[in-house]
């Protein structure tokens, strides 16, 4: 028997295609691209005038990138090679750590307070006693602040991960007489991954922080934060923008690099959260 289906209102798979990936990406992120569009318009239009302004219109900007192409190329390398010695440093030590803690609870009990004491020291005050130690050339120097500022937050997610595990995973596990071994790379370590990339996304900012603020106190003359400071003092704001813009390139594009890292390393999360919503 034939049914026939003339007449009747089209089902919801009918009504429209869906966008296609490309598409819908770009409608996602239309609105963020609109106004940093209309930001960039007003602050030229806003600082355009004539004098010298401290925060020079983006065309002035850009001029300086173009006048020091080759100073803020390798200044901003660098900075670069230092923020991310540091971001490595800081993440293997929390690492370390927060398995240390995680495994045993009385180091838990004592390393804890240590980290979260640490956090609180602050960072300008650490800068000249690296310098000290490492030497003010010495990029290691700058690698201990990033190293600093990135160690608190992987240490403390990362021992979130592995200790908040369900209840219902660990029983599982243990019916199934598995060592702690199974446990800790098939139950722990997954549900500590995604604790893990939101901490490393974070911390990828955290160590160009910690590397120009280090090249405040002392450094070669052709790191971010020197060139910066040195424009400065001697008046030239664009160039001083400019600097400040590569640092924030830099960290904006290793930001990037560890979400994609995330995503080919559990792309199960995605689905998790999608679920969530």
């Amino acid at each position: 028997m034939s049914v026939r289906t003339e007449g009747l209102p089209a089902g919801p798979t009918s009504r429209g295609r869906a966008l296609p990936g490309a598409a819908t990406q770009l409608l996602r992120y239309l609105p963020a691209m609109t106004v940093l569009l209309g930001t960039l318009v007003v602050w030229e239009v806003a600082t355009s005038g004539p004098g010298r302004h401290v925060l020079p219109p983006p065309s002035a900007i850009l001029g300086a990138f173009a006048e020091n192409g080759t100073v803020l190329r390798r200044s901003g390398l660098a900075t670069f090679y230092e923020a991310l010695g540091g971001l490595v440093i800081g993440t293997l030590a929390g690492i370390l750590v927060a398995l240390v803690s995680s495994h045993w609870s009385s180091a838990r009990r004592v390393l804890l307070p240590v980290a979260i004491a640490s956090s609180a020291i602050p960072i300008v005050a650490v800068a000249p006693i690296l310098n000290n130690w490492f030497g003010v050339l010495n990029p290691l120097s700058k690698m201990g602040m990033a190293a600093l500022l990135v160690f608190f937050p992987i240490m403390i997610n990362v021992t979130r991960g592995l200790v908040e595990v369900p209840p219902a995973a660990l029983e599982l596990m243990r019916s199934y007489a598995s060592s702690d071994r199974e446990v800790l790379f098939k139950v722990r370590v997954p549900n500590m991954l995604p604790f893990f990339f939101t901490a490393l996304k974070v911390s990828t900012t955290l160590a160009f922080i910690g590397a120009i603020v280090g090249e405040f106190f002392g450094g070669t003359s052709e790191v971010l934060g020197r060139v910066v400071l040195q424009s400065l003092s001697s008046g030239r704001f664009d160039i001083a923008w400019a600097g400040i813009a590569i640092g924030s390139a830099g960290a904006i594009l290793s930001y990037l690099v560890v979400a994609l890292a995330e995503r080919l390393v559990i792309p199960w999360y995605r689905s998790v959260l999608a679920a969530q919503e």
